[in-house]
């Protein structure tokens, strides 16, 4: 069974995110969302809140996603998870300098799991959590980047950040 890991802090999980999740489940047997912990970001939702939106975001893709939540170097989750392959999303060339030089890093520490790139949608390449979350906080629209639900949990937070998310009871995991 081919099995990749596509991991993030999806803070939110944006429409960008959700291309790259369909696309990326089609090039293998089982997808694992890797939700994680990122100690240089102040993320709006805790991280099992993040999680909880990316199962309900995905719910409809079954059992061919997973979503777990890690706080470990990438590299031993994947090795933990039985991953082949790391998924990798690419906006800009700056992202791709980035991936570029994290995925010869991971590559040194263990050349059996390969970093695949996909390329963004060119419709998505612009949107980016952060600048969702911005245009959020000063009182933009942010329904062309996210989908209803996750607009919802986002404005909400922006109105109280103690406001519990929107119905997360989708299955799961």
């Amino acid at each position: 069974m081919r099995i990749g890991v596509y991991p993030g802090t999806f803070d939110p999980v944006t429409l960008g995110h959700m291309d790259i999740i369909r696309r990326g489940a089609k090039l293998v047997d089982k997808l694992i969302i890797g939700v994680s912990t990122n100690p240089a970001k102040s993320p709006m939702f805790a991280l099992d809140e993040r999680v909880a939106q990316v199962r309900r975001e995905t719910a409809d893709l079954g059992d061919a996603v997973g979503v777990v939540a890690f706080d470990a170097l990438l590299m031993k989750f994947a090795e933990a998870e039985g991953a082949q392959i790391i998924l990798r999303g690419l906006r800009a060339v700056s992202d791709f300098e980035y991936e570029y030089q994290m995925a010869g890093m991971n590559q040194q520490l263990n050349a059996r799991i390969e970093t695949v790139f996909l390329m963004a949608d060119v419709a998505l390449q612009p949107i980016a959590s952060r600048l969702v979350k911005e245009i959020a906080v000063y009182g933009g629209d942010i329904r062309k980047f996210v989908t209803p639900r996750i607009a919802a949990d986002v404005l909400a937070r922006v109105a109280d950040p103690r406001a519990p998310l929107t119905d997360v009871t989708a299955p799961g995991g």
